[in-house]
């Protein structure tokens, strides 16, 4: 983008070379072997990728949703499956810790997450609580003795079966926003992985369902006081929702990059099918889209950034559930898009177009269906009238 600084541009050229090197390579046998590229995993560490938003005082960056998104739209022009995983670490887990944890957790937990020696996720979603996730099931009950005893099962978990560290939402009142965050570590008794969920798309990033069986947790790992962690939930999702479409866009930008190229080698009727008015028409249309994917994007993010700290930022998140709902379809039309000018060859696993339209599709469910961006930007925009 013409207005990204040198640093940008810098982390921008490092992360497209890293994906290059250490991504693209790999994405098909992992996704056809459903299996995690925790080599490359754990190198984003050594690049210093894994904390971007963190403090530096705890091994972090200490930098933005701006270049949170540049990461994700590089590595995920190459594999978006590790991308995915990436940011259940980085954005659902440590930047959580950093920004609502006590500096005892922090100096705790957070060294060991940025450098990669450690891997998070977070768990939110459940069985029966996917869209409504304030309504959330799984409780923790505060004991005489002071600890917490949690029961119940968290769904739909990235990184699950590699977690080291689970950033947890769990209920500790009978009213809907009475929700409390335990920080639970791997091997916690009463604390398992119960089952690995094996997906349409992003087929390299592990997913799983978490149980919670009379797990006992000191008070010492619950995140800022019992109740009062609506707030923080909402606003972590708003940065989900802006970073991860950098995803979308990297998808995007793979398909354009593809077409493109294919346009060049495939002939038909004794020339490069780049010769034909409606190769053209798709291909001129598809960079259109990824130019506004894009422009769009980076422009939300320099806004988020810019409300970080103001006292409106949490109060409307209009802006972060429109980039969600807009990017993620327009990916999703780019890679059929895609995947009918191969024809034939789109449509078989000798190109990677059904994989990147695989990866594309979970966007418009993950950090929050389309219907539930919908809804959000509706009763924003529509608040004055409704009952």
């Amino acid at each position: 983008m013409w207005y990204f600084t040198e640093e940008q541009n810098q982390l921008q050229k490092t992360c497209r070379q890293f994906a290059k090197e250490e991504l693209a390579p790999f994405a098909e046998k992992f996704d056809e072997t459903e299996s995690f590229n925790i080599k490359a995993f754990k190198k984003l560490g050594e690049l210093g990728l894994l904390g971007i938003t963190a403090d530096p005082e705890y091994g972090g960056a200490g930098l933005g949703s701006l270049e949170a998104t540049i990461v994700m739209e590089e590595l995920g022009r190459a594999c978006a499956s590790t991308t995915l995983s990436y940011l259940a670490h980085t954005i659902l887990c440590v930047n959580n810790i950093d920004k609502n944890a006590s500096n005892e957790q922090k100096q705790k937990y957070l060294p060991k997450l940025i450098t990669g020696e450690h891997i998070g996720c977070m768990g939110m979603s459940e069985p029966e609580n996917g869209s409504d996730a304030v309504g959330m099931k799984t409780r923790a009950k505060k004991e005489s003795n002071g600890t917490y005893s949690i029961t119940g099962n968290k769904m739909w978990i990235t990184n699950a079966q590699f977690s080291d560290v689970v950033y947890l939402y769990t209920r500790t009142g009978e009213a809907k926003k009475d929700l409390t965050t335990f920080i639970v570590e791997k091997n916690t008794p009463g604390f398992s992985v119960s089952k690995e969920i094996h997906k349409m798309g992003m087929r390299a990033s592990p997913t799983g369902e978490l149980s919670f069986e009379k797990c006992n947790v000191p008070a010492s790992q619950r995140v800022g006081l019992d109740g009062d962690s609506v707030k923080h939930m909402m606003k972590n999702l708003d940065l989900e929702r802006v970073t991860i479409s950098g995803i979308s866009l990297g998808i995007a930008q793979a398909c354009l990059d593809q077409c493109v190229k294919y346009a060049h080698e495939r002939k038909q009727f004794g020339k490069s099918i780049g010769n034909f008015q409606l190769i053209q028409k798709m291909i001129a249309e598809m960079s259109t889209e990824t130019a506004m994917m894009r422009h769009f994007l980076y422009s939300a993010c320099k806004q988020f950034d810019l409300n970080e700290n103001s006292p409106s930022a949490a109060k409307d998140n209009t802006l972060a559930a429109q980039v969600k709902l807009a990017l993620p379809k327009m990916a999703t039309k780019i890679a059929l898009d895609a995947i009918q000018l191969h024809g034939g060859y789109g449509y078989s696993r000798e190109f990677p177009l059904e994989r990147y339209m695989r990866d594309a599709k979970l966007m418009e469910i993950g950090a929050g269906t389309n219907e539930v961006m919908i809804m959000i930007i509706a009763k924003n925009l529509l608040k004055d009238c409704l009952e």
